[in-house]
């Protein structure tokens, strides 16, 4: 990578070393994009939800109080930016998170951030 000259020096020695571990737009834009989702409240709220449990449209949409349609333009919008995944069973589609780190962090970062508690599993 060539080196980049900045047009004004402030004494920050710890620039160039910056630089050169700034990531490009391809690498961040999967973050962006999640991050761009999760702006919504309704959609932030469906997140969380999906975070600790598997459930249909009919009940998510029953539990954020909003209507199938709204729900499931929801779901697509995560999904398409792969914070959550489906599953048929019959002709009923379950959705649930995404099972990865990215998922996982933001997940742990609603909590932190809105000192939310994660429901205690059964057992």
């Amino acid at each position: 990578m060539e080196k980049k000259i900045l047009p004004h020096d402030h004494g920050n020695y710890n620039e160039e070393q910056i630089m050169e571990h700034m990531p490009g737009e391809n690498e961040i834009a999967g973050v962006s994009e999640a991050m761009k989702q999760l702006g919504d409240p309704s959609r932030l709220r469906i997140f969380w939800l999906l975070c600790h449990c598997e459930e249909c449209v009919l009940n998510i949409a029953a539990i954020v109080n909003m209507s199938s349609p709204a729900v499931s333009h929801h779901l697509r919008l995560l999904k398409n930016s792969g914070l959550i995944v489906s599953r048929r069973e019959g002709k009923e589609m379950y959705y649930r998170t995404a099972d990865t780190e990215l998922a996982q962090v933001l997940h742990h970062t609603i909590e932190k951030l809105g000192s939310i508690t994660c429901p205690k599993s059964p057992g």
